[in-house]
Parts: C-alpha cells; structure tokens; sequence
C-alpha cells in the first residue's frame, strides 16, 4: 500500500481555518460588545443631560400688525428680539435677543438641561440690566419650539448658528463675545470656545467634565463619552470664569474645581457655599461677582493684570495683617503712659543743668560770643520751623487732593 512521505489530509488546514474563524468571531464579538457597551452608555448619558420641558413653557406668535415674532405669555419689550434659526443639520432653533444701550459685550448663553428659554426670560433680562451686556439666550434642538431632537452634535450645530447669527445679524465681533455655559451647556460652549481663538470669555456655570464622569468616576476618556469638556478647556485662550456650588448633588463640586485647575488663564472662581444646582442665582455673591469679570474682561489686555492686581492688593494686605494674632502696638505717643518721675529724677535733671552752667562760667567766654552762638541756634530753629511749615502745607495740600477724590 502506497504510503505518502507527507500528509496530504486537508483536515489539518481545515481545523486551523476554523480555529482562526473562531477566533476572529470571538474578537468581533467582544468588539461588538464593546460597541453595545458604549452605546448603551451614550443612550444613558444622553438621556440624563437632556430634559426638555414637558409642555414647553412659552409658545412662539406672530404679531400681524407689527409682523414681530413673540414668546406668549411674555409681554412685548422694544429692547427683545424673538427669532428663529436654520442650523446646518436641517433644524430650526428658536432664540431671543436682549439689547442693551451702549454695551460692549454680548453674551451668548447655553441654558441648563431642563430648561427652556421661557423659563430663562426673565434671567436675560436681569442680566442684561446689571452686567450692562446684550444676551443672546436659544434653545437647544428638541428643547421648548425648537425642532428636532437634542442631541450632542445637534446641540453644536445649535449654538454655531446662534453665534453666526450674532455676527451676521446684530454685527457682534468675536473680541466682544463672552460664552456662557451652564450644566449641559458647558458642553457646546467649550466646543465652540476650544475653536474661537479672539473670544472676549468664557464663563462656566455648574459645568460637567462630561457626561460619563457625571455618572462615574471615570479617570480617562472614553470614545463613546459625550461632551468630553475635559480635554477641550485647554484649547480654550481667553479668560475662564468657573463658577460651582459646593453641595451640587447633580453634578458634583470637584468637575468645576477640576475643570478651573485645567485652565489656561484662570480667573479667580466663584465657589458658592452651599449652592446647589439651580441655585446659584440666588446668591448676592453670584452678581457682583460676575460684574467684577466682565469689567475686567472688557478692559484691554495689558490692563487686566494692572486691575486685577490692584483689585487683589488690599485682600493681600489684609491677609497678611490677618497672620498675626496679637494686635499691633498704638502708634499714637498720648495713647502710651507717660514715665512717672519721681524726686530722685528731679534732683538729678537739676545737678545736670548746675554742672553744664558752672562750665560755661569756667570757659569765661565773651558777652558777643554767646550771643552769636544763640542768635545762629535761633537761625537753626527759625530754619527747621520754615521747612516744617512747607512740610505742613505740602502735606495739607495733599490731604485736600485726597479729600476731592473721596468725593
């Protein structure tokens, strides 16, 4: 019987392709897994950063006499535009527009996640009136008339066309333009920031680091993640304000605390003790606050540090006087107890003047003599008298300077 030198069987081959088959299957499987995994992950983070108002609380009327969009039930106001937006995927966002006279600064703001421009109307207006800026506030897709659904790449298509309309519209230059973020609208803010180089600022209100850190603890980034704030605020190139309670319990203190130390030009942030979610409005700190950042962003670069040390200078000082816990000593000489003197004192301050006077008796010296010595002592006196009065006026005049600046 013929028997072959090498196996011929095509089993062997058979057996390996199917074990490399099987192999591949298991790889894709997994992969697929992790796709199922990620998707399910993004479903969930989606669904919790989006909360749309249920009925929306403001419907959209046109005015037939005048032909101007309004939001019903809010009255007309001159300074109040009520527009609708065409963005690049195929939606139509609705936005209003507060004007105010003579401001230098528009900010464009991006709501929370549950809530609608009707909610935040009376907020505009507020701002608008203390800030001294123009606001221009809109709706994400999905959200109050907006068409569409919300979405992350909905909602930068969203905010790209409510800043080109600022530009194209009302002529808002980017230098002028300060984005304004809050919870999920940290999200588009950045994004569209981390891509604006000449941008004015960036405020940040209760931001996310994104959504899935929300909901883990997650230590890196994820492709299936969403609003991935974290890696984008370091393309960002103008001032960043942060502003975040410290008992948040939607989205925890330490992504506002991190996001501000990721910063590259950090503005001292605001820390609200106490503050919530959606209650940081409430805070007196919350407005004076922001009015202290947008007057220094709207002063020229080489002025800010100027300011802002000036500003920070009396805290500086008081911090350091604060270190030391004994109070200081009185400056004031009436204020200290004067030395008792007592009789020996006395009788020596008195042998002192004999001894000097029973000298000058032993020197015998000239009736002239002496009294040139005096007369120049009295020049001196006269002398330091006349500097000591220009001192006097030099210094009163000063204090009147003073006294019209304190006016």
């Amino acid at each position: 019987m013929y028997q072959p030198c090498f196996d011929i069987s095509p089993f062997p081959r058979i057996l390996k392709r199917k074990t490399e088959r099987r192999e591949r299957k298991k790889t894709g499987e997994e992969r697929e897994r992790v796709r199922e995994m990620g998707g399910v992950t993004s479903s969930m983070a989606a669904k919790f950063a989006f909360f749309p108002p249920n009925p929306p609380s403001y419907k959209v009327e046109k005015d037939e006499s005048t032909g101007l969009m309004l939001l019903e039930p809010y009255p007309h106001r001159e300074n109040v535009d009520v527009l609708k937006i065409q963005t690049r995927r195929n939606t139509e966002i609705v936005a209003m527009y507060v004007r105010y006279p003579m401001a230098t600064s528009t900010v464009l703001y991006s709501h929370g996640n549950a809530a609608d421009i009707g909610q935040m109307y009376e907020l505009f207006i507020e701002l608008s009136i203390h800030l001294k800026v123009n606001i221009m506030g809109y709706d994400y897709s999905g959200y109050g008339q907006s068409t569409g659904k919300p979405t992350e790449n909905n909602t930068y298509a969203d905010i790209e066309a409510a800043y080109k309309c600022l530009e194209e519209s009302y002529g808002a230059k980017q230098e002028d333009i300060i984005l304004y973020g809050q919870s999920v609208g940290s999200g588009p803010t950045l994004d569209l920031a981390s891509r604006l180089p000449r941008l004015r600022a960036v405020v940040l209100h209760s931001p996310i680091l994104s959504g899935l850190r929300v909901m883990y603890p997650v230590k890196r980034s994820y492709w299936f993640d969403i609003y991935k704030n974290v890696d984008k605020i370091a393309l960002v190139k103008c001032p960043i304000l942060v502003i975040h309670g410290t008992a948040d319990d939607v989205v925890d203190f330490s992504h506002g605390k991190t996001l501000w130390e990721l910063s590259p030009e950090k503005y001292e942030p605001l820390w609200l003790k106490g503050g919530s979610h959606c209650d940081l409005e409430l805070f007196p700190e919350y407005i004076k606050h922001l009015k202290k950042f947008v007057s220094t962003v709207e002063k020229p670069p080489s002025q800010r540090h100027v300011s802002r040390k000036s500003v920070d200078r009396p805290e500086n000082s008081r911090k350091s006087t604060d270190c030391f816990e004994a109070p200081r000593k009185s400056t004031d000489r009436r204020e200290k107890p004067r030395k008792s003197t007592d009789r020996s004192e006395l009788l020596k301050i008195h042998e002192y003047r004999a001894s000097s006077i029973n000298k000058l008796e032993k020197l015998n010296l000239p009736f002239e003599q002496l009294e040139r010595s005096r007369r120049s002592v009295e020049y001196h006196d006269r002398s330091r008298k006349s500097v000591d009065l220009q001192f006097d006026k030099a210094r009163r005049s000063v204090d009147w300077v003073d006294r019209i600046r304190a006016i």
